[in-house]
């Protein structure tokens, strides 16, 4: 359903650019019900949201702002957090102000309104679908599933590697795929760890005799846990003077599936020089029922299901 994506994502397109470029434009937008973007300037006082045009002033009214404000459901600072980034939004109708200039009064609501109806009531567990990093706590990341609306990521849903913080794996703005765990009413919880391989898939990566470079995720007194992939870490005796979030030079001493065990000696320390790799996503269809990171022949069992 690419009418309803995360902010941001129509942005950039040429029908999107010229539509908001001429008055003629955002009448016709009007007329066809168009779904269109452009960034937020401000949030005034009022938490009405100004939207910059090319060719004039807009403005989402307060009400208008998100799904829930009306009814209380939503808090204004959905509306607040708004300020400096895109918004979806259609084209009510141009106003003229007191001195005489056209107004573009716009609709944010609407549009998350028809998202919610049209794509994301239709979803089902074990559904993966698009969505964009907004911002993070500690105890998890929010994402835009579509056209603003938010839902969680729990922290121990990012990945199996344990992380201290979400930012340890993502980033703002970063564009990512989840796959939704539950649906309560219009509560959609939602996972990632599952898109990142089992632990099999990971481990084919690397091999015994192998030095790589790895994240130092915990020091802990019998040992130090380091990072290889999202999926994937291991364990190396415990060495001294190294902390959470060094890069580690690490030789794989062995792989054993049947205790989900990597086990390796540390090299060398040093300082990230390197950027971070994109996202590895083994699954690439739209849908999955069930999943396993488990190997077969392991007494450990490490599964979802989504049915």
């Amino acid at each position: 359903m690419t009418e309803y994506l995360p902010e941001g994502s129509r942005l950039h397109n040429p029908e999107n650019i010229a539509a908001i470029r001429t008055p003629k434009g955002l009448q016709e937008a009007i007329q066809k019900r168009t779904i269109l973007e452009a960034f937020a300037s401000v949030c005034d006082s009022n938490h009405n949201l100004i939207v910059d045009l090319p060719c004039m002033k807009g403005i989402i009214p307060r009400i208008e702002g998100a799904m829930g404000i009306a009814e209380g459901t939503t808090r204004d600072i959905a509306l607040i957090a708004r300020a400096g980034k895109p918004v979806c939004f259609r084209v009510l109708r141009i106003e003229i102000d007191s001195n005489g200039n056209p107004i573009a009064i716009l609709s944010r609501r609407i549009v998350q309104e028809l998202c919610w109806k049209e794509y994301l009531s239709s979803l089902s567990p074990g559904d993966i679908i698009p969505a964009k990093v907004t911002h993070m706590e500690r105890f998890g990341c929010f994402v835009d599933i579509g056209c603003g609306i938010p839902s969680l990521i729990p922290i121990d849903a990012i990945s199996v590697s344990r992380i201290s913080h979400p930012s340890d794996r993502f980033h703002v703005g970063q564009s990512i795929r989840v796959i939704i765990k539950s649906i309560a009413g219009q509560r959609i919880c939602l996972s990632h760890k599952e898109l990142l391989g089992t632990w099999e898939e990971n481990a084919s990566m690397f091999s015994a005799g192998e030095t790589v470079a790895g994240i130092i995720r915990s020091v802990e007194s019998y040992g130090v846990f380091i990072e290889l992939a999202p999926n994937l870490a291991g364990l190396a005796e415990p060495k001294t003077q190294v902390s959470p979030g060094q890069y580690a030079s690490v030789y794989i001493k062995a792989l054993i599936p049947e205790k989900l065990k990597v086990k390796l000696i540390i090299v060398d320390i040093f300082e990230k020089e390197m950027p971070d790799k994109p996202l590895l996503y083994f699954i690439k269809d739209s849908h999955i029922s069930h999943w396993k990171y488990t190997p077969d022949n392991s007494s450990k069992i490490i599964e979802t299901n989504f049915s």
